[in-house]
Protein backbone atom coordinates (compact mmCIF):
# COMPACT_ATOMS: atom_id res chain seq x y z
CA UNK A 1 0.00 0.00 0.00
CA UNK A 2 2.87 2.38 0.73
CA UNK A 3 4.30 1.66 -2.71
CA UNK A 4 0.91 2.29 -4.33
CA UNK A 5 0.53 5.61 -2.52
CA UNK A 6 4.07 6.59 -3.55
CA UNK A 7 3.49 5.84 -7.22
CA UNK A 8 0.18 7.73 -7.26
CA UNK A 9 1.92 10.71 -5.67
CA UNK A 10 4.87 10.72 -8.06
CA UNK A 11 2.74 10.74 -11.20
CA UNK A 12 1.09 13.96 -9.94
CA UNK A 13 4.24 15.89 -9.02
CA UNK A 14 4.91 19.04 -11.03
CA UNK A 15 8.04 21.20 -10.91
CA UNK A 16 6.02 24.42 -11.01
CA UNK A 17 4.09 23.80 -7.75
CA UNK A 18 1.59 26.59 -7.06
CA UNK A 19 2.77 28.57 -10.08
CA UNK A 20 0.71 26.19 -12.23
CA UNK A 21 -2.27 28.38 -11.32
CA UNK A 22 -3.28 31.76 -12.79
CA UNK A 23 -4.45 34.73 -10.69
CA UNK A 24 -7.69 36.41 -11.72
CA UNK A 25 -6.28 39.56 -13.27
CA UNK A 26 -5.40 40.92 -16.68
CA UNK A 27 -7.31 39.03 -19.37
CA UNK A 28 -8.79 36.83 -16.62
CA UNK A 29 -10.13 39.74 -14.51
CA UNK A 30 -13.71 39.07 -15.63
CA UNK A 31 -13.61 35.81 -13.67
CA UNK A 32 -13.31 37.91 -10.49
CA UNK A 33 -16.29 40.20 -11.08
CA UNK A 34 -18.99 40.18 -8.43
CA UNK A 35 -22.13 38.69 -10.04
CA UNK A 36 -24.29 39.40 -6.97
CA UNK A 37 -24.34 43.22 -7.04
CA UNK A 38 -25.76 45.77 -9.42
CA UNK A 39 -23.05 47.46 -11.51
CA UNK A 40 -22.29 51.14 -11.14
CA UNK A 41 -22.12 51.34 -7.33
CA UNK A 42 -20.79 54.66 -6.02
CA UNK A 43 -20.60 56.39 -2.65
CA UNK A 44 -18.87 59.46 -1.23
CA UNK A 45 -15.26 58.97 -0.14
CA UNK A 46 -14.66 59.06 3.62
CA UNK A 47 -11.93 60.74 5.62
CA UNK A 48 -11.97 59.42 9.20
CA UNK A 49 -9.92 58.74 12.30
CA UNK A 50 -10.71 55.37 13.90
CA UNK A 51 -9.56 53.20 16.74
CA UNK A 52 -9.64 50.06 14.57
CA UNK A 53 -9.85 49.18 10.88
CA UNK A 54 -10.89 45.61 10.10
CA UNK A 55 -10.03 44.27 6.65
CA UNK A 56 -12.49 41.52 5.68
CA UNK A 57 -16.19 40.99 6.31
CA UNK A 58 -16.31 37.21 6.61
CA UNK A 59 -16.56 35.29 9.86
CA UNK A 60 -13.12 36.56 10.96
CA UNK A 61 -13.95 40.22 10.41
CA UNK A 62 -17.43 39.93 11.89
CA UNK A 63 -16.17 38.11 14.98
CA UNK A 64 -13.45 40.72 15.44
CA UNK A 65 -16.08 43.46 15.30
CA UNK A 66 -18.43 41.64 17.69
CA UNK A 67 -15.68 40.98 20.23
CA UNK A 68 -14.57 44.63 19.99
CA UNK A 69 -18.13 45.79 20.69
CA UNK A 70 -18.35 43.44 23.66
CA UNK A 71 -15.06 44.90 24.96
CA UNK A 72 -16.47 48.41 24.71
CA UNK A 73 -14.60 49.43 21.53
CA UNK A 74 -17.04 50.96 19.04
CA UNK A 75 -14.84 53.16 16.82
CA UNK A 76 -14.12 50.83 13.92
CA UNK A 77 -14.71 50.29 10.23
CA UNK A 78 -14.95 47.05 8.24
CA UNK A 79 -13.65 47.11 4.66
CA UNK A 80 -15.05 44.29 2.53
CA UNK A 81 -14.67 43.52 -1.19
CA UNK A 82 -18.11 41.90 -1.49
CA UNK A 83 -21.52 43.53 -1.42
CA UNK A 84 -22.46 42.17 2.02
CA UNK A 85 -21.09 40.27 4.98
CA UNK A 86 -20.27 36.58 4.63
CA UNK A 87 -16.81 36.22 3.11
CA UNK A 88 -16.70 32.65 1.83
CA UNK A 89 -20.46 32.43 2.22
CA UNK A 90 -21.00 35.61 0.23
CA UNK A 91 -18.95 34.35 -2.71
CA UNK A 92 -19.69 30.61 -2.67
CA UNK A 93 -23.27 30.32 -3.89
CA UNK A 94 -22.66 27.42 -6.24
CA UNK A 95 -25.35 24.73 -6.34
CA UNK A 96 -25.15 22.39 -3.37
CA UNK A 97 -22.82 24.59 -1.33
CA UNK A 98 -22.95 23.65 2.35
CA UNK A 99 -20.67 23.46 5.35
CA UNK A 100 -18.86 20.16 5.85
CA UNK A 101 -18.36 20.80 9.57
CA UNK A 102 -21.41 20.42 11.80
CA UNK A 103 -23.44 23.65 11.68
CA UNK A 104 -24.04 23.70 15.46
CA UNK A 105 -20.30 24.27 15.97
CA UNK A 106 -19.40 25.97 12.67
CA UNK A 107 -21.89 28.84 12.69
CA UNK A 108 -20.63 31.31 15.31
CA UNK A 109 -22.62 33.16 17.96
CA UNK A 110 -25.61 30.82 17.92
CA UNK A 111 -26.42 31.38 21.59
CA UNK A 112 -25.85 35.12 21.31
CA UNK A 113 -28.24 35.38 18.33
CA UNK A 114 -30.70 32.77 19.60
CA UNK A 115 -30.54 30.88 16.29
CA UNK A 116 -30.51 27.12 15.76
CA UNK A 117 -29.55 25.81 12.28
CA UNK A 118 -32.18 23.83 10.41
CA UNK A 119 -29.88 20.88 9.66
CA UNK A 120 -26.75 19.22 10.99
CA UNK A 121 -24.89 20.52 7.92
CA UNK A 122 -26.33 23.89 6.94
CA UNK A 123 -26.58 24.90 3.30
CA UNK A 124 -25.01 28.07 1.95
CA UNK A 125 -28.15 30.28 1.84
CA UNK A 126 -28.80 29.60 5.52
CA UNK A 127 -25.19 30.36 6.44
CA UNK A 128 -25.22 33.60 4.44
CA UNK A 129 -28.46 34.59 6.17
CA UNK A 130 -26.80 33.94 9.54
CA UNK A 131 -23.94 36.27 8.56
CA UNK A 132 -26.53 38.96 7.84
CA UNK A 133 -28.22 38.19 11.16
CA UNK A 134 -24.94 38.80 13.01
CA UNK A 135 -24.48 42.04 11.07
CA UNK A 136 -27.93 43.29 12.08
CA UNK A 137 -27.91 42.14 15.70
CA UNK A 138 -24.50 43.62 16.50
CA UNK A 139 -25.10 46.77 14.44
CA UNK A 140 -22.19 46.08 12.10
CA UNK A 141 -23.76 47.39 8.90
CA UNK A 142 -23.26 51.02 9.86
CA UNK A 143 -19.52 50.30 10.20
CA UNK A 144 -19.16 48.44 6.91
CA UNK A 145 -17.67 49.73 3.65
CA UNK A 146 -18.80 47.15 1.10
CA UNK A 147 -17.56 46.80 -2.49
CA UNK A 148 -14.35 48.38 -1.27
CA UNK A 149 -10.71 47.30 -1.54
CA UNK A 150 -7.72 48.45 0.48
CA UNK A 151 -5.08 49.81 -1.90
CA UNK A 152 -2.37 51.07 0.43
CA UNK A 153 -1.51 50.83 4.12
CA UNK A 154 1.28 52.94 5.66
CA UNK A 155 2.38 53.41 9.26
CA UNK A 156 2.65 57.05 10.39
CA UNK A 157 5.24 57.07 13.15
CA UNK A 158 4.47 60.62 14.27
CA UNK A 159 0.72 60.09 14.56
CA UNK A 160 1.15 56.44 15.56
CA UNK A 161 -1.60 55.42 13.19
CA UNK A 162 -2.05 53.42 10.01
CA UNK A 163 -2.98 55.57 7.02
CA UNK A 164 -5.16 53.45 4.77
CA UNK A 165 -6.48 54.34 1.32
CA UNK A 166 -9.08 52.42 -0.68
CA UNK A 167 -10.22 52.13 -4.28
CA UNK A 168 -13.21 54.32 -3.32
CA UNK A 169 -10.95 57.23 -2.37
CA UNK A 170 -11.33 56.70 1.38
CA UNK A 171 -8.57 58.00 3.67
CA UNK A 172 -8.78 56.20 7.00
CA UNK A 173 -6.37 56.82 9.89
CA UNK A 174 -6.62 53.87 12.27
CA UNK A 175 -4.82 53.30 15.56
CA UNK A 176 -5.01 49.53 15.04
CA UNK A 177 -5.54 47.35 11.97
CA UNK A 178 -6.90 43.79 12.01
CA UNK A 179 -6.35 41.79 8.81
CA UNK A 180 -9.10 39.18 8.60
CA UNK A 181 -8.91 38.58 4.86
CA UNK A 182 -9.52 34.84 5.01
CA UNK A 183 -7.21 31.90 4.35
CA UNK A 184 -8.96 30.72 1.16
CA UNK A 185 -10.49 33.77 -0.46
CA UNK A 186 -8.58 34.59 -3.64
CA UNK A 187 -9.86 32.40 -6.48
CA UNK A 188 -7.41 30.94 -9.01
CA UNK A 189 -7.53 29.29 -12.42
CA UNK A 190 -5.49 26.32 -13.65
CA UNK A 191 -2.75 27.42 -16.04
CA UNK A 192 -3.84 25.05 -18.79
CA UNK A 193 -2.49 25.80 -22.28
CA UNK A 194 -5.18 27.40 -24.42
CA UNK A 195 -7.37 28.46 -21.51
CA UNK A 196 -7.63 31.97 -22.97
CA UNK A 197 -8.89 30.62 -26.34
CA UNK A 198 -12.14 29.03 -25.13
CA UNK A 199 -15.11 30.61 -26.93
CA UNK A 200 -17.92 29.07 -24.88
CA UNK A 201 -19.21 30.30 -21.53
CA UNK A 202 -16.99 29.86 -18.46
CA UNK A 203 -16.81 30.92 -14.82
CA UNK A 204 -15.24 30.01 -11.47
CA UNK A 205 -17.37 28.22 -8.88
CA UNK A 206 -16.98 31.15 -6.47
CA UNK A 207 -18.61 33.46 -9.04
CA UNK A 208 -21.42 31.15 -10.14
CA UNK A 209 -23.34 32.53 -13.12
CA UNK A 210 -27.00 31.72 -12.50
CA UNK A 211 -27.94 34.14 -15.29
CA UNK A 212 -26.45 31.51 -17.62
CA UNK A 213 -27.37 28.28 -15.79
CA UNK A 214 -30.73 29.31 -14.39
CA UNK A 215 -31.93 28.06 -11.02
CA UNK A 216 -30.24 28.76 -7.71
CA UNK A 217 -28.17 27.15 -4.94
CA UNK A 218 -30.96 24.69 -4.10
CA UNK A 219 -33.00 24.54 -7.35
CA UNK A 220 -32.63 22.91 -10.75
CA UNK A 221 -30.58 24.78 -13.37
CA UNK A 222 -33.09 24.56 -16.22
CA UNK A 223 -31.02 26.54 -18.74
CA UNK A 224 -28.44 23.74 -18.83
CA UNK A 225 -30.95 21.21 -20.17
CA UNK A 226 -29.55 21.52 -23.71
CA UNK A 227 -25.94 22.27 -22.71
CA UNK A 228 -22.75 20.22 -22.63
CA UNK A 229 -20.94 21.21 -19.45
CA UNK A 230 -17.40 20.49 -18.31
CA UNK A 231 -16.11 20.97 -14.78
CA UNK A 232 -12.40 20.98 -13.99
CA UNK A 233 -11.61 19.86 -10.45
CA UNK A 234 -12.91 17.25 -8.03
CA UNK A 235 -12.14 18.86 -4.65
CA UNK A 236 -14.53 19.85 -1.88
CA UNK A 237 -16.39 22.44 -3.97
CA UNK A 238 -16.80 20.22 -7.03
CA UNK A 239 -18.03 17.33 -4.90
CA UNK A 240 -20.99 19.44 -3.84
CA UNK A 241 -21.70 21.05 -7.23
CA UNK A 242 -21.35 17.99 -9.49
CA UNK A 243 -24.58 16.22 -8.38
CA UNK A 244 -26.56 19.36 -9.28
CA UNK A 245 -24.80 19.76 -12.61
CA UNK A 246 -25.40 16.09 -13.37
CA UNK A 247 -29.11 16.49 -12.66
CA UNK A 248 -29.40 19.60 -14.85
CA UNK A 249 -27.05 19.36 -17.85
CA UNK A 250 -27.64 17.50 -21.10
CA UNK A 251 -24.08 16.17 -20.77
CA UNK A 252 -21.58 16.61 -17.94
CA UNK A 253 -17.86 15.87 -18.25
CA UNK A 254 -15.97 15.75 -14.94
CA UNK A 255 -12.24 16.29 -15.49
CA UNK A 256 -10.30 14.72 -12.63
CA UNK A 257 -6.63 14.90 -11.68
CA UNK A 258 -6.90 13.42 -8.17
CA UNK A 259 -10.05 11.87 -6.67
CA UNK A 260 -11.34 13.07 -3.33
CA UNK A 261 -12.10 10.70 -0.49
CA UNK A 262 -15.88 10.70 -0.08
CA UNK A 263 -17.22 9.68 3.31
CA UNK A 264 -20.83 9.48 4.47
CA UNK A 265 -22.43 12.83 5.32
CA UNK A 266 -25.80 11.59 6.61
CA UNK A 267 -27.29 15.05 6.96
CA UNK A 268 -30.34 15.27 9.21
CA UNK A 269 -32.86 17.96 10.13
CA UNK A 270 -32.38 19.44 13.58
CA UNK A 271 -34.34 17.53 16.23
CA UNK A 272 -36.53 20.01 18.15
CA UNK A 273 -36.52 17.71 21.18
CA UNK A 274 -32.71 17.87 21.27
CA UNK A 275 -32.88 21.66 21.10
CA UNK A 276 -35.06 21.68 24.23
CA UNK A 277 -32.30 19.92 26.18
CA UNK A 278 -29.65 22.57 25.45
CA UNK A 279 -28.35 24.49 28.43
CA UNK A 280 -26.51 27.86 28.50
CA UNK A 281 -22.96 27.41 27.28
CA UNK A 282 -23.88 24.43 25.11
CA UNK A 283 -22.25 25.74 21.92
CA UNK A 284 -18.83 26.45 23.43
CA UNK A 285 -18.89 23.07 25.16
CA UNK A 286 -19.71 21.36 21.85
CA UNK A 287 -17.05 23.34 19.95
CA UNK A 288 -14.31 22.46 22.45
CA UNK A 289 -15.42 18.83 22.53
CA UNK A 290 -15.13 18.56 18.73
CA UNK A 291 -11.78 20.34 18.65
CA UNK A 292 -10.46 18.10 21.41
CA UNK A 293 -11.56 14.95 19.54
CA UNK A 294 -9.94 15.99 16.25
CA UNK A 295 -6.81 17.14 18.11
CA UNK A 296 -6.26 13.63 19.46
CA UNK A 297 -7.38 14.37 23.02
CA UNK A 298 -9.45 11.90 24.98
CA UNK A 299 -12.94 12.95 26.01
CA UNK A 300 -15.61 11.03 27.90
CA UNK A 301 -18.11 11.56 25.09
CA UNK A 302 -18.12 12.48 21.39
CA UNK A 303 -20.85 15.13 21.17
CA UNK A 304 -20.68 15.57 17.38
CA UNK A 305 -20.20 11.95 16.23
CA UNK A 306 -19.53 12.51 12.53
CA UNK A 307 -17.03 11.62 9.82
CA UNK A 308 -14.43 14.03 11.18
CA UNK A 309 -14.36 12.60 14.69
CA UNK A 310 -14.28 9.10 13.18
CA UNK A 311 -11.19 9.98 11.12
CA UNK A 312 -9.37 11.29 14.19
CA UNK A 313 -10.47 8.53 16.56
CA UNK A 314 -7.21 7.04 17.85
CA UNK A 315 -8.60 4.93 20.68
CA UNK A 316 -7.43 1.69 19.06
CA UNK A 317 -3.74 2.57 19.27
CA UNK A 318 -3.59 4.44 22.55
CA UNK A 319 -2.47 1.16 24.12
CA UNK A 320 0.76 1.14 22.09
CA UNK A 321 3.81 0.59 24.28
CA UNK A 322 6.31 2.59 22.17
CA UNK A 323 6.13 5.60 19.81
CA UNK A 324 7.18 3.33 16.95
CA UNK A 325 4.33 0.93 17.67
CA UNK A 326 1.87 3.82 17.88
CA UNK A 327 3.05 5.18 14.52
CA UNK A 328 2.66 1.77 12.90
CA UNK A 329 -0.83 1.32 14.32
CA UNK A 330 -1.82 4.82 13.17
CA UNK A 331 -0.73 4.04 9.64
CA UNK A 332 -2.59 0.72 9.65
CA UNK A 333 -5.72 2.50 10.93
CA UNK A 334 -5.37 5.08 8.15
CA UNK A 335 -5.02 2.32 5.54
CA UNK A 336 -8.14 0.63 6.91
CA UNK A 337 -10.23 3.80 6.91
CA UNK A 338 -9.16 4.68 3.37
CA UNK A 339 -9.98 1.15 2.29
CA UNK A 340 -13.49 1.78 3.65
CA UNK A 341 -13.67 4.87 1.44
CA UNK A 342 -12.56 2.87 -1.60
CA UNK A 343 -15.00 0.07 -0.80
CA UNK A 344 -17.83 2.63 -0.70
CA UNK A 345 -16.90 3.72 -4.23
CA UNK A 346 -17.00 0.13 -5.46
CA UNK A 347 -20.37 -0.47 -3.80
CA UNK A 348 -22.04 2.61 -5.32
CA UNK A 349 -20.49 3.26 -8.75
CA UNK A 350 -21.69 0.65 -11.24
CA UNK A 351 -19.08 1.00 -13.98
CA UNK A 352 -15.91 -0.73 -12.72
CA UNK A 353 -13.52 1.48 -14.73
CA UNK A 354 -15.13 4.66 -13.41
CA UNK A 355 -15.20 3.23 -9.90
CA UNK A 356 -11.49 2.42 -9.97
CA UNK A 357 -10.64 5.93 -11.16
CA UNK A 358 -12.67 7.44 -8.32
CA UNK A 359 -10.76 5.54 -5.63
CA UNK A 360 -8.27 7.72 -3.71
CA UNK A 361 -4.84 6.27 -2.94
CA UNK A 362 -3.23 8.53 -0.36
CA UNK A 363 -3.31 9.06 3.40
CA UNK A 364 -6.61 10.34 4.70
CA UNK A 365 -5.42 13.84 5.60
CA UNK A 366 -3.29 14.45 2.52
CA UNK A 367 -6.31 16.18 0.98
CA UNK A 368 -9.34 17.62 2.71
CA UNK A 369 -11.74 14.72 3.34
CA UNK A 370 -15.18 15.17 1.79
CA UNK A 371 -18.55 13.89 2.96
CA UNK A 372 -21.44 13.52 0.52
CA UNK A 373 -24.32 11.16 -0.11
CA UNK A 374 -25.10 11.96 -3.78
CA UNK A 375 -21.70 12.58 -5.39
CA UNK A 376 -20.74 8.98 -6.19
CA UNK A 377 -24.26 8.10 -7.38
CA UNK A 378 -24.01 10.92 -9.94
CA UNK A 379 -21.55 8.85 -11.96
CA UNK A 380 -24.29 6.27 -12.55
CA UNK A 381 -26.22 8.81 -14.62
CA UNK A 382 -26.04 8.15 -18.40
CA UNK A 383 -25.35 11.85 -19.08
CA UNK A 384 -22.34 12.04 -16.72
CA UNK A 385 -18.84 10.97 -17.74
CA UNK A 386 -15.74 10.96 -15.59
CA UNK A 387 -12.69 11.96 -17.62
CA UNK A 388 -9.78 10.77 -15.53
CA UNK A 389 -6.43 12.32 -16.46
CA UNK A 390 -4.40 9.72 -14.53
CA UNK A 391 -2.90 12.44 -12.36
CA UNK A 392 -1.63 14.52 -15.27
CA UNK A 393 -4.40 17.10 -15.44
CA UNK A 394 -6.07 18.50 -18.54
CA UNK A 395 -3.75 18.58 -21.56
CA UNK A 396 -5.11 21.75 -23.17
CA UNK A 397 -8.23 23.78 -23.81
CA UNK A 398 -9.44 24.61 -27.32
CA UNK A 399 -11.98 27.20 -28.50
CA UNK A 400 -14.65 24.48 -28.35
CA UNK A 401 -13.63 22.00 -25.67
CA UNK A 402 -11.17 20.26 -23.39
CA UNK A 403 -8.42 17.85 -24.48
CA UNK A 404 -7.31 14.89 -22.34
CA UNK A 405 -4.91 12.24 -23.66
CA UNK A 406 -5.32 13.61 -27.18
CA UNK A 407 -9.13 13.40 -27.19
CA UNK A 408 -11.26 16.54 -27.31
CA UNK A 409 -14.46 16.73 -25.27
CA UNK A 410 -16.71 19.47 -26.77
CA UNK A 411 -18.44 21.68 -24.21
CA UNK A 412 -20.71 24.73 -24.28
CA UNK A 413 -19.89 25.75 -20.73
CA UNK A 414 -16.73 25.25 -18.67
CA UNK A 415 -16.80 25.51 -14.87
CA UNK A 416 -13.52 25.94 -12.99
CA UNK A 417 -13.62 24.28 -9.57
CA UNK A 418 -9.92 25.09 -9.16
CA UNK A 419 -10.06 26.46 -5.65
CA UNK A 420 -8.30 29.37 -4.03
CA UNK A 421 -4.79 30.73 -3.91
CA UNK A 422 -2.55 29.33 -1.20
CA UNK A 423 0.81 31.02 -1.35
CA UNK A 424 3.86 31.84 0.70
CA UNK A 425 3.41 35.44 -0.45
CA UNK A 426 1.05 36.73 2.26
CA UNK A 427 0.79 40.28 0.92
CA UNK A 428 0.29 38.92 -2.60
CA UNK A 429 -2.73 37.02 -1.35
CA UNK A 430 -4.07 40.16 0.32
CA UNK A 431 -3.69 42.19 -2.84
CA UNK A 432 -1.89 45.12 -1.18
CA UNK A 433 1.35 45.67 0.66
CA UNK A 434 1.68 46.81 4.25
CA UNK A 435 4.41 49.38 4.84
CA UNK A 436 5.45 49.64 8.45
CA UNK A 437 8.03 51.64 10.35
CA UNK A 438 10.40 53.50 8.04
CA UNK A 439 8.29 52.55 5.01
CA UNK A 440 9.55 48.97 5.11
CA UNK A 441 7.02 46.61 3.57
CA UNK A 442 5.86 43.41 5.22
CA UNK A 443 6.99 41.58 2.07
CA UNK A 444 10.54 42.84 2.59
CA UNK A 445 10.43 42.18 6.32
CA UNK A 446 9.45 38.59 5.57
CA UNK A 447 11.95 38.10 2.73
CA UNK A 448 13.62 35.35 4.78
CA UNK A 449 10.33 34.00 6.08
CA UNK A 450 7.77 35.33 8.55
CA UNK A 451 8.73 36.38 12.07
CA UNK A 452 5.79 36.82 14.45
CA UNK A 453 4.47 36.57 17.95
CA UNK A 454 1.52 34.13 18.06
CA UNK A 455 1.21 34.51 14.28
CA UNK A 456 -0.56 37.83 14.93
CA UNK A 457 2.09 40.54 15.49
CA UNK A 458 5.23 41.26 13.46
CA UNK A 459 8.09 43.53 14.47
CA UNK A 460 8.38 46.73 12.46
CA UNK A 461 4.62 46.80 11.90
CA UNK A 462 3.14 48.29 15.09
CA UNK A 463 -0.52 47.86 15.97
CA UNK A 464 -1.06 45.36 13.14
CA UNK A 465 -2.89 42.13 13.97
CA UNK A 466 -3.18 39.35 11.40
CA UNK A 467 -5.65 36.46 11.38
CA UNK A 468 -4.04 33.70 9.33
CA UNK A 469 -2.55 30.22 9.70
CA UNK A 470 1.03 31.51 9.49
CA UNK A 471 2.74 30.58 12.79
CA UNK A 472 -0.78 30.53 14.21
CA UNK A 473 -3.46 27.96 14.96
CA UNK A 474 -5.07 25.61 12.47
CA UNK A 475 -8.34 23.78 12.99
CA UNK A 476 -10.77 21.56 11.13
CA UNK A 477 -13.44 23.95 12.44
CA UNK A 478 -11.50 27.08 11.53
CA UNK A 479 -14.19 29.40 12.90
CA UNK A 480 -13.09 28.23 16.36
CA UNK A 481 -9.62 29.68 15.71
CA UNK A 482 -11.07 32.89 14.26
CA UNK A 483 -13.15 33.47 17.38
CA UNK A 484 -10.18 32.89 19.68
CA UNK A 485 -8.04 35.27 17.58
CA UNK A 486 -10.86 37.83 17.70
CA UNK A 487 -11.12 37.65 21.47
CA UNK A 488 -7.34 37.95 21.72
CA UNK A 489 -7.19 41.03 19.48
CA UNK A 490 -10.11 42.69 21.26
CA UNK A 491 -8.44 42.11 24.64
CA UNK A 492 -5.18 43.72 23.48
CA UNK A 493 -6.87 46.71 21.82
CA UNK A 494 -9.14 47.39 24.80
CA UNK A 495 -6.18 47.26 27.21
CA UNK A 496 -4.13 49.61 25.03
CA UNK A 497 -6.90 52.17 24.63
CA UNK A 498 -7.70 52.09 28.33
CA UNK A 499 -4.06 52.41 29.45
CA UNK A 500 -2.95 55.06 26.97
CA UNK A 501 -0.71 52.68 25.03
CA UNK A 502 -0.38 54.14 21.54
CA UNK A 503 1.76 51.46 19.89
CA UNK A 504 2.68 47.81 20.41
CA UNK A 505 5.02 45.51 18.54
CA UNK A 506 6.78 42.26 19.42
CA UNK A 507 10.38 42.19 20.56
CA UNK A 508 13.00 40.31 18.55
CA UNK A 509 13.37 37.91 21.46
CA UNK A 510 9.63 37.18 21.64
CA UNK A 511 9.49 36.44 17.91
CA UNK A 512 12.48 34.12 18.11
CA UNK A 513 11.06 32.28 21.10
CA UNK A 514 7.76 31.82 19.27
CA UNK A 515 9.54 30.46 16.19
CA UNK A 516 11.35 27.96 18.39
CA UNK A 517 7.96 26.77 19.65
CA UNK A 518 6.72 26.34 16.05
CA UNK A 519 9.94 24.62 15.01
CA UNK A 520 9.71 22.20 17.91
CA UNK A 521 6.20 21.24 16.85
CA UNK A 522 7.31 20.82 13.22
CA UNK A 523 9.89 18.29 14.37
CA UNK A 524 7.07 16.34 16.06
CA UNK A 525 5.39 15.98 12.66
CA UNK A 526 2.19 17.33 11.16
CA UNK A 527 -1.07 15.54 10.36
CA UNK A 528 -1.84 17.63 7.28
CA UNK A 529 -0.20 17.41 3.88
CA UNK A 530 3.14 15.84 4.79
CA UNK A 531 5.94 15.36 2.24
CA UNK A 532 4.75 11.83 1.42
CA UNK A 533 1.33 13.16 0.39
CA UNK A 534 -0.14 13.53 -3.07
CA UNK A 535 0.11 17.17 -4.25
CA UNK A 536 -2.55 19.60 -3.06
CA UNK A 537 -2.90 22.92 -1.28
CA UNK A 538 -2.13 21.30 2.10
CA UNK A 539 1.49 20.71 1.00
CA UNK A 540 2.12 23.51 -1.50
CA UNK A 541 1.32 21.20 -4.43
CA UNK A 542 4.04 18.76 -3.39
CA UNK A 543 6.90 21.25 -3.70
CA UNK A 544 9.74 20.65 -1.25
CA UNK A 545 9.69 23.51 1.26
CA UNK A 546 12.81 25.63 1.51
CA UNK A 547 14.16 26.94 4.82
CA UNK A 548 12.25 30.23 4.40
CA UNK A 549 8.98 28.54 3.42
CA UNK A 550 9.10 26.42 6.56
CA UNK A 551 8.51 29.61 8.52
CA UNK A 552 5.01 29.83 6.98
CA UNK A 553 4.02 26.72 8.96
CA UNK A 554 1.10 26.80 11.36
CA UNK A 555 1.28 25.98 15.06
CA UNK A 556 0.12 22.51 14.02
CA UNK A 557 -1.26 19.55 15.86
CA UNK A 558 -3.33 20.19 18.96
CA UNK A 559 -5.58 23.20 18.29
CA UNK A 560 -6.55 23.54 21.94
CA UNK A 561 -2.87 23.80 22.86
CA UNK A 562 -2.61 26.94 20.71
CA UNK A 563 -5.80 28.36 22.21
CA UNK A 564 -4.47 27.65 25.70
CA UNK A 565 -1.28 29.58 24.84
CA UNK A 566 -3.36 32.67 23.99
CA UNK A 567 -5.59 32.36 27.04
CA UNK A 568 -2.65 31.87 29.42
CA UNK A 569 -0.90 34.88 27.87
CA UNK A 570 -3.97 37.05 28.49
CA UNK A 571 -4.20 35.92 32.11
CA UNK A 572 -0.73 37.41 32.68
CA UNK A 573 -2.15 40.88 31.90
CA UNK A 574 1.25 42.41 31.19
CA UNK A 575 1.17 42.00 27.36
CA UNK A 576 4.33 39.91 27.57
CA UNK A 577 6.66 40.02 24.58
CA UNK A 578 5.19 43.27 23.25
CA UNK A 579 7.12 46.51 23.41
CA UNK A 580 4.78 49.32 24.49
CA UNK A 581 4.81 52.98 23.49
CA UNK A 582 2.69 55.03 25.85
CA UNK A 583 0.98 58.35 25.26
CA UNK A 584 3.08 61.34 26.32
CA UNK A 585 -0.03 62.73 28.00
Amino acid sequence: MRAKYRSEREKRLRPNGNTQYIPLKGIYADFDKDPYVEPGFTRPALTEKLDVLIVGGGFGGMLAAVRLRQAGVHSFRIVEKGGDFGGTWYWNRYPGAACDVESYIYLPLLEETGYIPKEKYAKAPEIFAHCQRIGRQFDLYKAALFQTLVEQMDWDEDARRWNVTTNRGDRLAARFVIIAGGILHKAKLPGIPGIETFKGHSFHTSRWDYAYTGGGPTSRMARLADKRVGIIGTGATAVQAIPHLGASAKQLYVFQRTPSGIGVRNNQPTDPEWVKTLKPGWQQERIRNFTARVSGRQTDVDLVRDGWTYIFDDSEFRRAKTPEEAAELRQLADFRKMEEIRARVAAIVKDPVTAEALKPYYYQLCKRPCFHDEYLDTFNRPNVQLVDTDGKGVERITPTGVVVKGKEYPVDCLVYASGFEVSSDYTGMLGFDIRGRGGRSLRDSWANGPATLHGMHSRGHPNLMMFSTIQSGWAINFVHILDEQSQHAAYIIERCLKRGIEAIEPSEQAQQQWWEVILGRLKMGSALGGPECTPGYYNNEGAKPGPNEMRYASFGGDTLAFIDVLRTWRQGEELAGLELTRSLG
